[in-house]
């Protein structure tokens, strides 16, 4: 029988401003953009009792939590807790599904030998996550994808909840149609025309009377995850076809020197996934934006595949430096792409053992501390300057703006 858990960070990016700003824990937080024209991209528990929901717009949740605190979103911070993240859960199974970066599936039912139980190895993700991160997470445990996802739902904030097999059909039951995986609104609403409101009145029908009423093929879907049917497996990462890291940033910046630190940061950021997942791959791309809102990529193919950040940088580099024409940029993103490419000229060779040690012990040295404790002196400058301008922006309460 399989085991699945759904992990899911709670209210992430807001618990991440939380942790690193103390003055900020236990208040009404959103983290947003401008306050007509933005959106909010996460809110703390504190301020959803006010109705404020993540892509609502700024000048909506700002007239229900007019005492809010608004921060501006920091997404390497959240970036750098994601693979903090999710380096705990590759301690548990390499059967990882992301959904996003705060929520994955994991497959543990191989592990079960190991940690003991799922639910067990849950409570020891979550725990763990906690110690580390100082960072709630909640979590699901169930047969299928589906009823685990909406266990960890349910059990939010900072808590689990596991559903038996026997008890799929009974937990499911009272739930609206909505929760059902591929069920939109028109859906929903068709569904309520045809008398079913909840799960449980989907699953005391047959798939016949299902089919006269939505064809074959959704009748079949209903019905299976109305009982707790759902097949799908996890499927790891190693199915992406690519790895890639990116930054918006909070100024536009000019010129190459500004620009340097954060592409040497993003492909240092990208070898590590690929180390971490044992990948390597020879198409580099850089990706830009400008302040127009242009975007454009440009990639180069190595001469071997490499899992090695300076190699990485350096093709990056080269690519920015032909690309980026003195424009200010907003945004810039470095990938490697895993699937297999025709052959063109290479421009640099694979990692030395030399280097392949070095990242060895800075990559032992990041899993347990953290990957600011050890960094290349460049990435560290500017780290230091985009840290000093955050600590200097005061949480803004906007009725006093």
């Amino acid at each position: 029988m399989r085991a699945i858990l759904h992990v899911d960070m709670d209210a992430f990016y807001a618990s991440v401003e939380q942790r690193d700003n103390p003055s900020l824990r236990g208040k009404p937080v959103i983290v947003g953009g401008h306050a007509q024209r933005g959106v909010v991209v996460a809110a703390s528990y504190e301020v959803r009792p006010f109705g404020v929901r993540s892509a609502m717009p700024m000048a909506r949740a700002m007239k229900q939590a007019p005492h809010a605190i608004v921060v501006k979103p920091r997404f390497s911070a959240y970036a750098e807790a994601s693979e903090q993240v999710f380096a705990i859960f590759e301690r548990y199974t390499p059967l990882i599904e992301p959904l996003s970066l705060d929520e994955a599936f994991l497959d543990v039912t191989a592990s079960v030998g190991l940690f003991g139980a799922a639910a067990d190895i849950a409570k020891r993700i979550r725990k763990e996550i906690a110690h580390e991160l100082n960072l709630p997470a909640s979590a699901g445990i169930a047969t299928a994808k589906f009823v685990a996802k909406i266990a960890s739902d349910l059990a939010k904030p900072n808590g689990q909840r596991e559903v038996r097999p026997e008890e799929t059909v009974a937990f499911l039951a009272g739930l609206p149609v909505s929760r059902l995986w591929g069920v939109g609104p028109k859906t929903e609403e068709a569904m309520k025309r045809a008398g079913l409101v909840t799960i449980g009145d989907v699953a005391t029908r047959d798939v016949d009377w299902l089919e006269e009423r939505f064809g074959a093929a959704s009748a079949k879907h209903l019905w299976e995850l109305s009982h707790g049917i759902d097949a799908r497996d996890v499927v790891p990462d190693r199915a992406a076809k690519s790895v890639g890291a990116e930054d918006t940033f909070d100024e536009d910046l000019t010129g190459l020197e500004p620009l340097k630190p954060h592409v040497h940061a993003q492909a240092l950021r990208v070898a590590r996934r690929l180390r971490r997942a044992s990948l390597k791959g020879r198409v580099v791309q850089l990706k830009l934006k400008f302040a127009d809102f242009t975007l454009i990529t440009r990639r180069v193919t190595l001469r071997e595949a490499t899992d090695d950040g300076q190699v990485i940088y350096r093709a990056a580099l080269e690519l920015l430096e032909r690309a980026h024409e003195g424009k200010a940029l907003r945004l810039t993103g470095v990938s490697v792409q895993l699937d297999e490419d025709e052959p063109q000229l290479g421009l640099f060779p694979a990692a030395a053992p030399k280097s392949s040690k070095l990242n060895e012990a800075m990559d032992r040295i990041a899993a347990r501390f953290g990957s600011k404790a050890i960094t290349m002196a460049d990435i560290a400058g500017a780290e230091a300057s985009d840290d000093d301008q955050h600590r200097s922006e005061k949480p803004v309460d906007k009725p006093k703006r």
